[in-house]
């Protein structure tokens, strides 16, 4: 009994798991630390499974030198793509740090071992918060879409262009200060207002020590309009995955 082995399926499809897996180590939501490795990697060779309809055609087997170097090249896409994402979601985490910094929440500051954020209270629930809406909604498919049209962006002999990824690493990184900025300014200017009122206050009258009922004040003011931002976090995230989209389909250009 003879069994016939495609050997060119079955590179082809090795090396979009490869591509795959290391994407799935380091995109959210799929890098989430309480998700057990071997589910990362199962659902990795099942998606490379699912794309071997798409990459297996038109593909030559490769030589020892020539299968390596495509690995190495196929863990670099894939880490580029993974990382691009990473950093465009890394604005909500920014956004929960500087409500800890300017809200007193700093001083509780811990590390998350799941989501290896090391970050006070709204920094790791925002971060949460986020992997929450990716799977509610839906976005989570349309990060794995980005992935599956970069095998036509870069193919598997395809070479990869750092200049295109290293633009939009550079972009990503503008924009996630800025959308940090944005998702926390309108309670960042409420806590400034606030210590510039307590600030008059103790220059009014000194022996009132305002500055004492500094931190409970703050943190009260924190707390109540924290769900203003909480409201906007939907339409956030769907913005961001479709900035995550945009930046994974522009590593091929």
């Amino acid at each position: 009994m003879q069994i016939p082995i495609d050997f060119a399926w079955l590179e082809a499809t090795m090396l979009a798991g490869v591509r795959i897996t290391a994407f799935i180590m380091i995109a959210p939501p799929f890098s989430y630390g309480a998700f057990p490795v071997r589910v990362k990697a199962m659902l990795a060779m099942a998606l490379a499974l699912a794309m071997s309809a798409v990459v297996a055609p038109g593909y030559e087997s490769l030589d020892t030198a020539g299968f390596l170097g495509a690995l190495v090249l196929q863990v670099l896409t894939g880490a580029v793509l993974g990382f691009l994402v990473f950093v465009c979601f890394s604005a909500v985490q920014a956004a929960g740090g500087l409500i800890d910094i300017f809200g007193g929440f700093q001083l509780a500051q811990a590390f998350d071992p799941h989501s290896l954020v090391n970050g006070a209270q709204f920094t790791r629930l925002f971060h949460v918060t986020a992997f929450a809406l990716l799977f509610a909604s839906g976005g989570y498919q349309i990060v794995l879409g980005g992935l599956a049209r970069s095998f036509d962006a870069v193919p598997l002999d395809g070479v990869l262009d750092l200049a295109s990824p290293a633009e939009l690493l550079v972009d990503g990184v503008v924009q996630m200060f800025l959308g940090a900025v944005q998702i926390a300014g309108p309670l960042l200017l409420v806590l400034f207002l606030a210590d510039a009122g307590l600030g008059l206050v103790t220059r009014v009258a000194p022996a009132l020590n305002a500055f004492a009922m500094g931190f409970p004040i703050k943190i009260l003011l924190t707390l109540v309009l924290a769900g203003f931002t909480f409201v906007a976090l939907p339409g956030i995230v769907n913005a961001l995955v479709s900035e995550a989209l945009h930046m994974m389909q522009g590593v091929g250009r």
